[in-house]
């Protein structure tokens, strides 16, 4: 399996043995997450470019040597990553950038990118030994969790705010998993998450925290690099909520750098919603603090106020020479159908507002004429319903009459 060798601090610097840290830096307290490190000279040469060429199996495990899971009988039995990546020459033509390719992951086994981290978090919690596991989440986390300790046999609990979307926590209680709505928003899940976890033992999932997660969500980067053979875009789109999945964006890349499989690092764009845009406003700031506030979007994916990881997302966007953006509601509602139209990929808000990103971008002439894009949508659009009907429109109602279908054909017409 893979070679993981220390823990070092996004923060401070300090770097720890694996056995000797849990989950953030002692030192530095909760802002203080940990990358994950590997003999990368180890890696390198029993890795190589030619090898993946000869591995036909489609999932993230076929980049086993650059993730932490100490033992394959520990690896979930459900299938994940490897998902399309398609190459839109309709929205290059139509915003004036040389290519688009759009990653599709709403097409992981629970309908979101977060499948990645739940799929090396139960591997690890079962490396550590543990039994019951357990996570705070806006809803795609929490729905990913359930599905990866099903097939694994692990229980899990899952607390998420109360006005969490009706499919997601569908998904929970079919997977089975334990739900709590908790009464408010994601920051007060997280600290009552946090609190059982402490009590009661459990394996903490959250990609806020877990520095193993992020591990899983870098995937996301090596299959693009590989996918478009190892020629990685000039910038790369991804909506932000916490601040995990920007995160292991630039940990893929520069992992990949480190092993000599890429010669840059794309730029990375993070994209927050206008009214829920703390590491957009730090980052514009010039901050190395983000300060937290109340916050409020269609978009639960990244509806976060108080983001656990921020330090790894502006590490993400500044270390990558990129930039942050900000949507609104109504620009991230206009890009579910226009990119479900353009490209075939039916994205939820959160996903869609990457999109959105792009599209802001490029009409502002921010973009140059020249650059190859990509954009991460990270979730499906099945998982908020609600939302994607008042960005597409109203049906067609007619009665069973032919001609009285003729009338009202020619009216929409």
């Amino acid at each position: 399996m893979g070679y993981p060798l220390e823990l070092k601090c996004v923060l401070c610097g300090k770097t720890f043995k694996l056995e000797e840290v849990k989950y953030t830096c002692p030192f530095c307290g909760q802002d203080g997450t940990l990358d994950v490190l590997y003999d990368y000279d180890e890696v390198a040469q029993s890795f190589s470019r030619e090898r993946l060429k000869k591995d036909s199996s489609p999932s993230l495990w076929r980049y086993a040597p650059l993730l932490p899971v100490i033992n394959s009988e520990h690896i979930p039995s459900l299938s994940v990553g490897w998902t399309p990546l398609y190459m839109s020459k309709k929205v290059a033509e139509t915003y004036g950038v040389s290519a688009v390719f759009i990653k599709d992951d709403g097409r992981n086994p629970t309908g979101s990118l977060k499948d990645r981290a739940s799929a090396v978090g139960v591997a690890k919690a079962l490396d550590f030994g543990y039994t019951t596991i357990a996570c705070a989440s806006t809803g795609n986390a929490a729905s990913s969790l359930s599905g990866f300790a099903a097939v694994s046999g692990l229980p899990s609990f899952i607390f998420v705010p109360e006005k969490a979307p009706e499919a997601k926590i569908t998904q929970l209680l079919v997977y089975g998993a334990t739900v709590v709505l908790v009464e408010g928003d994601y920051s007060d899940a997280f600290d009552l998450a946090a609190a059982a976890i402490d009590r009661y033992g459990w394996y903490n999932r959250s990609c806020a925290i877990n520095p193993y997660l992020v591990e899983g969500k870098k995937t996301c980067a090596l299959e693009i690099a590989e996918q478009l053979g190892w020629q990685v875009p000039d910038r790369i789109f991804i909506s932000v909520g916490d601040g995990c999945c920007i995160g292991g964006l630039y940990k893929g890349f520069w992992d990949l750098l480190n092993i000599g499989f890429i010669d840059r690092i794309p730029k990375i764009v993070g994209v927050q919603a206008e009214h829920a845009a703390p590491i957009y406003e730090a980052f514009k700031a010039g901050s190395e603090r983000v300060l937290f506030g109340p916050v409020q979007t269609v978009a639960d994916s990244i509806s976060v106020g108080a983001p656990k990881n921020w330090a790894k997302a502006l590490r993400a966007v500044r270390k990558s020479n990129g930039d942050m953006v900000v949507v609104s509601d109504e620009e991230i509602l206009s890009a579910i159908p226009e990119l479900a139209r353009s490209t075939g990929v039916f994205g939820e808000p959160a996903g869609a507002a990457a999109f959105a990103g792009f599209r802001k971008m490029a009409m502002a002439g921010m973009l140059e004429s020249s650059e190859s894009v990509a954009v991460v949508v990270t979730g499906n659009g099945l998982k908020d319903i609600s939302n994607a009907r008042k960005a597409a429109g109203a049906p067609l109602s007619a009665p069973p009459d032919i001609d009285a279908f003729e009338e009202i054909l020619n009216a929409h017409l």
